[in-house]
């Protein structure tokens, strides 16, 4: 007969695995054989053969203690709502390694489970603490150096590690970016605002590595290694087998990146400090010595479940579990200090709950801390504006002898030339801005020798050569992870979206990415970039949904992010300005949206008319933003607000309606389109008897509704009033696309039903 297994403990079959891991720690120190030994000097190694030494290892095993038990200490004061944030980094304290091998100044953007990196690389810099950082981190204080309360991120200014939230690898394309640019920088002679040799470090876990955003980095990567091009970006695999439920294939990740050409691989043990050390400092040298896209796999486990409300014990077996509690790091690290003579089991003991109570003791006193209470607090990082400072930068127009060497001769000068269309102005403010800011750099597919596909960027390349003005792959998401590494650096990109349907492909780099650091990161960090975005409907010859997208609620639903969209060659040159002085002064994301259909327009009422080219604004002239432009500013029988495609047809129905009612019509070119100039709104609408919103987005999602709540909520809205607006669904081809874009005819028809 079978003999009948012994059950499993009590203990073992405890729904806190916390409890468990914890008591584990405590009970294989207390049941270590003692045994006398000499520990090892300082610089020896903590065990024969490995690189490790004894000084290493012991701040190494610390990291790894504070990491722990801001763990525990994050789930037993969850349930007393004093921490607010428990996604653990218990089974990863192996990353510590990482942290003491790299520098502080090595750009470094995190995985979550990163506490034992970050309390390894506060070490880097005297007088910091990561206990009491973390603990206010942890408690949404006010006071936490990293968010100021905004959110659980691991982030510091001085120590070089720009904050991410609950990371999905959305973050790696922008480390890429930033490695990119660390060489980039010595390529057009800027100064960095770290040392020449740095690298990007990049921390993701197994299962997000499949992601498509870690995907396009990787692949990106290789592409640039294949044209021999440096790119010293170290991704970090922190491989535990385990998504939130979702187990990894045995293997997977050492198959699927092994042998990938243009990505060097290697391996290290993340749950074992002697002998993992090397291993990742042969990876760290490695790409810091060749500056190759480097990938190094490091083992590690997960104990203690995805987060503090994660119970595995209700979806995985107590055997289980059990199995992967007994590969906990720490009890690795603990067998190496007492085998090595580092401590005795009661120093270590004693350390241990050292390091436990000054945990909670930190917490405790943040949780004293003032938070968040006040609306203006929570958004002040997000959005600042200083304009007298953008003002005068957009202004700005010292770069005289600059401009003359690149145009040619004072004859050539753009502003001495007749007027001519919208492409051909903002092709000349492109090369003015070139002039004037020399760390500028414009990139995406087919701008350089060809000029872009509409020519906007036509002679850029040839003026200021591959250095500042260069073809990427055919990636959105690259596009603008470069972008953000770009401005990480110190740089100014203007990186182009080559239609607005493509940006939708990479939309969370500007969403969830660039324009949240200011404010995740209380605005010590910055992503200042205008990205040029080719786009909206009524392109004849070439059409299509892909090439008419006017989907702008995309965009408008970002927050901290400006679009300004010119109607008009001269607007656009002055708008460029503005945008480029926003980034600048305010570190603001700007999108630049390029209406397709007007770049080549020159025509108003007539064909050949000429009335939709204008004179090229002098260097000093530039718009505020959000201030708007109006035709017929004392007309007051009706007010046609608009933008874009909807200002040359507003301008043509304006006079079919004069001559049909004899009304006087007022036309206003919003031309920012976030924020919205809510005052200006209500203002002209207040002046006006009747009301006509021309909006060419979509029915459901577009300008027009935040046009018509701006009127309403000044109490307006009795006045007569009536939205153009554009029909929900894609764009087709050819003639049949004006049948589901508003046109000068709906305008008109609009503007008689309103009595």
């Amino acid at each position: 007969m079978n003999a009948i297994p012994n059950p499993v403990p009590a203990r073992h079959r405890n729904v806190n695995r916390a409890e468990v891991c914890d008591q584990n720690f405590i009970e294989f120190v207390q049941g270590w054989r003692d045994a006398a030994v000499n520990a090892p000097a300082p610089d020896r190694p903590i065990l024969p053969g490995s690189l490790c030494t004894r000084s290493d290892f012991v701040e190494l095993f610390d990291s790894q203690l504070i990491s722990r038990h801001l763990d525990l200490m994050a789930r037993v004061l969850r349930v007393k709502n004093k921490v607010f944030y428990t996604i653990g980094s218990s089974g990863h304290e192996g990353n510590a390694m990482v942290a003491r091998l790299t520098r502080h100044t090595d750009p470094a953007f995190l995985h979550y489970r990163s506490g034992a990196f970050m309390a390894e690389r506060f070490r880097k810099l005297p007088g910091m603490d990561p206990v009491t950082d973390s603990a206010l981190s942890f408690a949404a204080s006010k006071d936490d150096p990293a968010s100021g309360g905004r959110h659980k991120v691991w982030g510091s200014k001085p120590l070089w590690v720009l904050p991410q939230t609950s990371t999905i690898a959305s973050h790696l394309p922008k480390a890429f970016g930033t490695a990119v640019a660390i060489e980039q920088a010595r390529r057009i002679a800027h100064g960095l605002p770290i040392p020449d040799d740095s690298i990007a470090i990049c921390s993701f876990g197994d299962a997000s590595s499949n992601h498509a955003t870690a995907q396009t980095a990787f692949n990106a990567a290789q592409w640039t290694a294949y044209q021999k091009l440096p790119a010293p970006v170290l991704f970090v695999c922190e491989d535990n087998g385990i998504g939130i439920s979702v187990k990894t294939p045995g293997g997977w990740i050492a198959t699927a990146f092994e042998h990938r050409d243009g990505l060097d691989y290697f391996f290290a043990d993340g749950l074992d400090l002697a002998q993992g050390y090397e291993q990742v400092a042969r990876a760290v040298h490695h790409c810091r010595s060749t500056r190759r896209p480097t990938f190094l796999h490091l083992r590690t486990t997960r104990i203690m479940g995805h987060a503090g409300t994660d119970f595995e014990i209700e979806w995985r077996s107590v055997e289980e579990l059990m199995a992967v509690e007994a590969s906990d790091p720490l009890l690795r690290s603990a067998a190496i200090a007492l085998e090595a003579g580092v401590y005795t089991k009661q120093q270590l003991l004693t350390r241990y709950e050292e390091i436990r109570k000054r945990c909670f003791a930190a917490a405790e006193d943040a949780d004293r801390r003032p938070r968040l209470t006040e609306l203006a607090d929570v958004v002040a990082p997000l959005a600042p504006y200083h304009p007298n400072q953008v003002n005068v930068e957009a202004r700005r127009a010292d770069f005289a002898e600059k401009r003359l060497a690149v145009f040619g001769s004072a004859d050539k000068l753009p502003e001495k030339l007749p007027p001519r269309h919208m492409a051909i102005l903002i092709n000349n403010a492109l090369h003015d801005l070139f002039c004037k800011y020399p760390e500028a750099l414009l990139f995406g597919e087919d701008v350089a020798q060809k000029g872009g596909v509409y020519t906007v960027t036509k002679g850029l390349h040839k003026a200021f050569r591959s250095a500042r003005v260069f073809n990427t792959l055919l990636d959105e998401t690259i596009i603008l992870g470069l972008a953000q590494g770009f401005a990480n650096m110190g740089m100014l990109p203007l990186p182009e979206i080559q239609y607005l349907a493509y940006f939708h492909n990479a939309c969370d780099q500007i969403r969830g990415e660039a324009c949240s650091l200011q404010f995740f990161s209380n605005d010590q960090y910055r992503n200042p970039m205008v990205v040029r975005i080719a786009g909206l409907g009524y392109q004849r010859g070439f059409g299509g949904h892909f090439h008419n997208d006017n989907s702008i609620s995309a965009l408008r639903d970002i927050p901290g992010l400006v679009i300004g969209c010119p109607s008009r060659g001269d607007d656009a040159a002055m708008m460029l300005r503005t945008l480029t002085a926003l980034a600048k002064v305010d570190g603001r994301v700007c999108a630049f949206l390029e209406p397709i259909a007007l770049y080549m327009t020159k025509d108003l009422y007539a064909a050949g008319d000429g009335q939709w080219q204008f004179a090229y604004p002098a260097p000093e002239q530039a718009l505020t933003l959000g201030e708007e432009r109006v035709y017929a500013a004392e007309a007051r029988d009706l007010v046609i607000f608009t933008f874009g495609n909807g200002v040359p047809m507003s301008l043509r129905a304006a006079r079919e309606i004069e001559m049909e009612k004899g009304w006087k019509v007022r036309v206003v070119d919003l031309r920012w389109l976030l924020p919205l100039n809510e005052a200006a709104i209500a203002r002209h609408a207040g002046d006006c008897a009747r009301i006509l919103v021309v909006d060419e987005g979509r029915r459901s999602a577009g300008v027009g509704e935040g046009v018509i709540t701006a009127i309403v909520e000044t109490g307006l809205g009795a006045r007569p009033l009536k939205r153009v607006v554009g029909v929900d669904t894609y764009t087709p081809l050819a003639g049949a696309a004006l049948l589901v874009l508003p046109g000068d005819a709906d305008i008109t028809a609009a503007a008689r039903t309103l009595t």
